[in-house]
């Protein structure tokens, strides 16, 4: 007896893009960079614990235009993660399902994110050159 094709399920030559998948792979990626994030926290931490000069080598390096980005885009990942992670918790509460409000909730994270990390950084580059 022959073997029977199987069906194959539905995937990206079918499916439309959504916002909604866009947030939904964001939200992953957030958390991926938030975890690797950890690495330099954890190196900036040691260099503070090992004293001065090392310290500065620390502070030299993030404060670098490399390591500038790389805080830049730490502290958005940090905020659309928390601004995502309420939304979703919001529908784990029952609301905020209709495809208005989850659309607008998916603008307001990713918008949300942006304005939250201008300010955070303005305020920064502000008191640096105060």
């Amino acid at each position: 007896m022959p073997a029977r094709a199987r069906p194959l399920s539905p995937h990206l030559q079918v499916y439309r893009w959504q916002m909604g998948s866009t947030l939904s792979i964001l939200h992953r990626l957030t958390g991926l960079v938030l975890a690797l994030g950890l690495l330099p926290l954890t190196f900036w931490l040691a260099a503070l614990a090992g004293g001065a000069r090392t310290y500065g080598i620390a502070a030299d390096l993030f404060a670098s235009a490399l390591g500038q980005a790389g805080l830049l885009g730490w502290s958005f990942a940090f905020f659309f993660h928390l601004l995502n992670g309420v939304r979703h918790l919001m529908w784990d509460a029952g609301y905020g399902f209709e495809q208005g409000q989850r659309r607008l909730s998916g603008w307001l994270a990713a918008g949300g994110a942006a304005v939250l990390t201008l300010c955070v950084w303005a305020l920064i580059w502000h008191g640096a050159h105060a």
